[in-house]
């Protein structure tokens, strides 16, 4: 398990790096998933000490909104001055999500591999 917790970390410093290297607008925790997803596809087999920590890490995925949540109290006053573009931001990214999955999910073939 601190083996799967060590390679997340590895690749979050990779994607900080090349995050603070490149002039580029994406942060490095983006870069640094996009590399692990990159290094999974390639490596193309199930890493146990990845897998045991992700789903530890996951079970208490809830604990991490505490903060958030707590940050959404202390802005009560914002939130009730820009409600309405608040809103908006969240039922167009929805639906925007929606769409997109739908197309991808639609582009796929029944019954086919990603080998075929």
């Amino acid at each position: 398990m601190i083996n799967g917790f060590i390679k997340l970390l590895l690749f979050l410093l990779l994607g900080e790096m090349v995050s603070y290297l490149l002039p580029i607008a994406i942060p490095g925790a983006v870069i640094g998933m996009v590399l692990l997803f990159v290094w999974l596809v390639i490596r193309d087999e199930e890493d146990s000490g990845l897998v045991g920590f992700t789903t530890l890490l996951l079970r208490h995925l809830s604990l991490l909104f505490i903060p958030a949540s707590v940050g959404i109290m202390v802005h009560l006053d914002y939130l009730a001055r820009e409600w309405f573009a608040i809103l908006a931001a969240v039922l167009v990214s929805t639906l925007i999500s929606i769409v997109v999955t739908a197309c991808v999910a639609g582009s796929a073939k029944p019954g086919s591999t990603p080998e075929s």
